[in-house]
């Protein structure tokens, strides 16, 4: 899933953008705009709180995301 949060911060370009995107998925405002402006990586963004906050599980399943602990525990008969 870090992957994924990274992939869709990397995809969202520009700040406003990201600030934007951060804010409809339910991100509070001084989070979303620090983290829309930091320098720091893709990748260590991808674990801050606002992208977190934002990108949670379920909308990343809701965008499609498959669970592989479910399909693990499809697969083994625990689910």
């Amino acid at each position: 899933r870090r992957r994924v949060r990274m992939c869709y911060w990397k995809q969202w370009r520009r700040a406003r953008t990201k600030v934007g995107k951060l804010l409809a998925l339910g991100t509070r405002k001084r989070e979303a705009i620090l983290t829309a402006i930091s320098r720091k990586s893709y990748w260590h963004l991808s674990k801050s709180l606002a992208t977190q906050t934002g990108m949670t599980n379920v909308w990343l399943a809701s965008q499609g995301l498959l669970s592989v602990c479910d399909l693990w525990m499809k697969a083994h008969g625990y689910a």
